[in-house]
């Protein structure tokens, strides 16, 4: 059995003695696999990757990151983990090189030794021909891929990933699970991302945890999760303004129906037979079938599923980006 990288129990944090943020979750990390927490923004999942690097101390609850206790041994943590965070840390007035060599120092990391990584994990995210430009000349990916080698100067066992490819397009998307994928395979490194995108989460990770509300609702593989919806998903909507749910219900491998503002989503044991005779039984009793689909279980299913609505996702927009950088010119008086 695979040893337990990060293992909470009951973990919860709370602000201003009202507002959970994390409720009481807990789950394990093995060593090795790439542990997904999935959930729209506000969820709790960057709360929960904060805690778990020891930015925030828990309200309630406890934790272990590779033996070591989050609250009590916080600097033995720090040692043994690498953190990619949601925002642009990078010091745009640097080159990129520099950065990397910046986080080496803030790990004592020695300047030989820390020189040869930065140029080794430059060539891993192909930065290598960027290396002497300044930050403030890259784009969204190139900053992306930069945070990733910062991240990785300490050869850390246990990488956090918080919204690795937010607000970046669907080519830089892809190269950048590429470098998570090698960081597995290659390094076999553990890592724990959170994503509000169902198909990252189904691309990358071993094992998702669905979290909305500060709660973790089910865990297991995107497989299992998919598996358990039983069967096939079908969407109807009729002309009729009727609810028909009961009706639908009625026949033969129907499992279950959902009437969503007046489509039906319908889970049934092979679609392919029973979407035919679900409206056979609507045409007998005179309603008109307007839109028809079957799919199979896909990760956005097993959302629906499990929290009973459609993902309220968020996509960074260009304002936001811009905010980010005036954020960062401020923070450092310029």
């Amino acid at each position: 059995m695979a040893e337990e990288v990060i293992k909470a129990e009951g973990l919860t944090k709370i602000f201003n003695k009202s507002l959970v943020a994390v409720d009481h979750v807990s789950f394990s990390v093995k060593s090795g696999e790439i542990f997904g927490f999935l959930g729209p923004n506000g969820a709790g999942k960057t709360t929960t990757i904060n805690m778990l690097i020891t930015v925030l101390k828990p309200t309630e609850g406890k934790a272990s990151v590779l033996g070591y206790d989050i609250v009590k041994q916080a600097n033995n943590v720090r040692k043994v983990i690498g953190v990619v965070p949601q925002e642009y840390t990078a010091d745009e007035d640097l080159t990129g090189c520099e950065n990397i060599m910046l986080c080496a120092d803030l790990y004592g990391i020695p300047r030989e030794i820390a020189k040869k990584r930065a140029l080794e994990l430059l060539e891993l995210v192909e930065l290598t021909q960027f290396k002497d430009k300044r930050v403030e000349t890259y784009s969204g990916g190139m900053r992306r891929r930069l945070e990733l080698a910062c991240g990785l100067i300490n050869r850390p066992k246990v990488l956090f990933l918080d919204e690795p490819t937010l607000g970046l397009d669907v080519q830089t998307r892809a190269a950048t699970w590429d470098y998570i994928r090698r960081l597995k395979k290659e390094y076999g490194m553990t890592l724990f991302m959170t994503t509000h995108y169902l198909e990252e989460a189904d691309a990358l990770c071993d094992r998702i945890a669905i979290i909305d509300y500060g709660k973790i609702v089910v865990t297991d593989t995107p497989q299992e999760l998919k598996h358990s919806l039983g069967g096939d998903i079908i969407t109807i909507s009729i002309k009729e303004n009727v609810d028909v749910s009961e009706l639908i219900r009625s026949v033969d491998h129907v499992k279950d129906v959902k009437n969503e503002n007046g489509s039906y989503r319908i889970k049934a044991e092979s679609g392919e037979v029973t979407a035919p005779l679900i409206i056979e039984a609507l045409r007998k009793k005179g309603y008109t079938v307007t839109k028809l689909s079957l799919t199979e279980p896909t990760q956005n299913e097993v959302y629906l599923e499990y929290t009973g609505r459609a993902m309220r996702a968020t996509v960074e927009s260009k304002e936001s980006f811009m905010a980010q950088r005036i954020k960062l010119r401020r923070a450092r008086g310029r």
